[in-house]
């Protein structure tokens, strides 16, 4: 999948830089409350469901990261793994995804 290069000059079908940049925004803002509401919880570090939380809001944000510097680089849309275009349905649910289904699927075997 390649994103719309009318506006962008990047690759998507269907789906623009701006709309993917959007989706991004989106989920980092919702990851950086759910980091704010667990430190506001009071309890203390050792916690390790809190703390195994927290890591995994971090490497989603790691995530988030790297997909705006995919958008950047004109990457954005293609799998890591095969190089065939994400189809816009997981983009849209996922919009930091690197892999496409399959791809994903080999990553967590």
């Amino acid at each position: 999948m390649t994103l719309d290069t009318s506006r962008t000059g990047s690759r998507s079908a269907g789906l623009t830089a701006h709309d993917a940049r959007q989706r991004l925004e989106h989920a980092r803002s919702s990851r950086l409350a759910q980091l704010r509401a667990l430190d506001e919880t009071g309890q203390s570090a050792e916690d390790h469901l809190m703390s195994a939380q927290a890591e995994a809001i971090g490497r989603v944000l790691k995530e988030i990261g790297e997909a705006f510097a995919r958008i950047d680089d004109g990457s954005y849309g293609a799998c890591l793994g095969c190089s065939a275009p994400v189809p816009a349905e997981r983009l849209e649910i996922l919009p930091y995804t690197r892999y496409c289904v399959t791809c994903q699927r080999r990553a967590s075997a």
